[in-house]
């Protein structure tokens, strides 16, 4: 089934590797479903720091990907491929992409898509999926958090920090962050971290341990590396999980490793983007029987930090490099 539509979309190409303003506006063709995938007309895509990475040459998009930056968007379906089951021309959703959401229009598998949930408009629909997918990949099925435990969680104010922040918490686990002001300790804390630590200021070691009587963190959600390494394992509890989902402060490291046998730690990661559509579709399915009911009740809802138009995407992606940003930053297509 199809709708008129134009031949012709704006998206914003990476020119070459470099700073934001090297993202610009072009024209490209509207791409066509192939056999079990939708096309999505783009109300809104969210800003992620996979994106700043593609832009600065850090992190090329997987084979068959788009070359245009973008991995999440929601939208309405307006054509629909061969073989799609689930969805139909007009249908609101929201998609978990390979790359292409920086776009009028984008195409993805209809196993990576999702409904809006109740009362999400497509502005805050498209903040979810990166940070949803990822959060509970690493968190719930590679980090095996349980109620009870304690979830520690560096970068609490970025978008993948606050959605952890409270996913933790509905998971009934005490919530413990790092972050590098007084203003998004403040701002964690008002979103429901039991504990924010001013990394700046204190030592996030120190401060796990008194938080929890000196046994430390079950699950740590990292996205820094570097020295870190190292002192999350001081920092982790015996049978402690320590998820590896970035390395901004640095992928190399000298670390103990003593501590891994003598706390039996496990030091794990992941990247999300270059899996199939087959294992996105498992966790899309987990994510709308679990997390879309807490969406609705607004028991989880997407901290919103700033919207700029599409044309705009390299002031997106200068205010996310000033790191100033507290929660998700997202791109109004229409």
């Amino acid at each position: 089934m199809t709708t008129e539509l134009a031949s012709q979309m704006m998206a914003i190409a990476i020119e070459q590797a470099g700073a934001p303003s090297v993202l610009k506006p072009v024209k490209r063709s509207v791409p066509h479903p192939a056999k079990g995938e939708i096309l999505i007309r783009v109300k809104a895509a969210g800003v992620n720091r996979p994106d700043v990475l593609q832009r600065q040459g850090h992190y090329p998009p997987p084979a068959g990907a788009s070359d245009l930056p973008g991995l999440e968007v929601a939208g309405d379906v307006v054509v629909v491929g061969e073989g799609v089951e689930r969805y139909k021309v007009g249908d609101a959703v929201t998609a978990l992409l390979a790359g292409g959401g920086y776009a009028e229009y984008v195409t993805v598998h209809e196993g990576n898509a999702l409904p809006l949930p109740s009362g999400y408009g497509y502005v805050e629909a498209a903040a979810l999926p990166e940070t949803l997918f990822t959060v509970w990949h690493n968190v719930v099925q590679r980090g095996q958090l349980q109620a009870g435990e304690t979830l520690l969680i560096h970068g609490g104010s970025s978008g993948i920090g606050t959605t952890a922040i409270q996913l933790g918490k509905a998971l009934g686990a005490k919530v413990i962050i790092t972050a590098g002001s007084a203003e998004k300790c403040s701002a964690c804390l008002k979103i429901g971290a039991d504990v924010a630590i001013n990394y700046r200021e204190q030592d996030f070691v120190e401060q796990v341990k008194a938080a929890t009587n000196n046994k430390g963190a079950d699950v740590i959600l990292d996205m820094v590396g570097g020295d870190y390494v190292d002192r999350n394992y001081d920092a982790a509890a015996v049978e402690g999980r320590i998820v590896q989902i970035a390395f901004l402060g640095g992928a190399k490291a000298k670390a103990n490793f003593a501590k891994l046998m003598t706390k039996r730690l496990t030091h794990t990661g992941s990247t999300l983007r270059a899996r199939d559509v087959a294992f996105k579709a498992q966790i899309a399915a987990e994510l709308e029987s679990k997390v879309w009911p807490l969406l609705a009740s607004r028991t989880i809802t997407p901290v919103m930090d700033m919207i700029y138009p599409l044309k705009d995407a390299w002031r997106a992606h200068e205010r996310m490099e000033e790191g100033n940003h507290i929660g998700k930053i997202v791109l109004d297509v229409a």
